[in-house]
């Protein structure tokens, strides 16, 4: 996905209608997965995605440059899974939480393959559990694509792009 894909490239009367049409069920989905990983359900987060769907959290410096470097990159359901899973197995890292809040959904259109694009705005608050401290650990856009043609809604691609260029820390929970 480029940047580009998320410029609205339909009337503004257009993008409303799907934006209307579709929000309830798109904020749904960003709150599903946002709750799932607060909640420290974080393995329900791999259902959210196509089998195919692909995870990744970049830097705004490498996405507006078109770099391919990223900190997280599961290209598959199940590469997600496998990186929860040695999350959960094999890191050894401070016991923490995370806190979502996502705001500005909008629901921009469909790419050529019929999945809704849709771009959000996100901030996630990082606790330590043993110090209590609460700080912001990353804030950015999130540009997804959705597929709404099975039985309930999907991830097909979820692009987070965090604000600043480096995170304050090894991110071992998928954000």
């Amino acid at each position: 996905m480029k940047a580009s894909d998320f410029t609205p490239e339909v009337s503004l009367s257009e993008r409303l209608a799907l934006h209307r049409e579709h929000v309830d069920t798109v904020s749904y989905l960003l709150a599903e997965w946002a709750h799932a990983i607060d909640q420290d359900r974080v393995e329900a987060i791999a259902a959210l995605m196509l089998p195919e769907g692909r995870y990744t959290v970049t830097s705004r410096f490498n996405h507006d440059r078109g770099l391919p470097m990223a900190i997280i990159d599961a290209r598959s359901a199940a590469q997600l899974r496998d990186r929860i899973k040695s999350m959960r197995l094999a890191n050894i890292y401070q016991p923490q939480s995370y806190r979502h809040v996502i705001s500005a959904i909008q629901v921009l259109g469909h790419n050529e393959a019929g999945l809704l694009k849709v771009r959000s705005s996100f901030v996630v608050v990082r606790t330590l559990e043993l110090m209590g401290d609460s700080m912001l650990f990353a804030s950015g856009e999130s540009h997804d694509l959705i597929d709404l043609q099975g039985a309930h809604p999907r991830f097909a691609e979820r692009r987070m792009i965090y604000d600043s260029r480096a995170v304050e820390t090894l991110m071992v929970i998928p954000i």
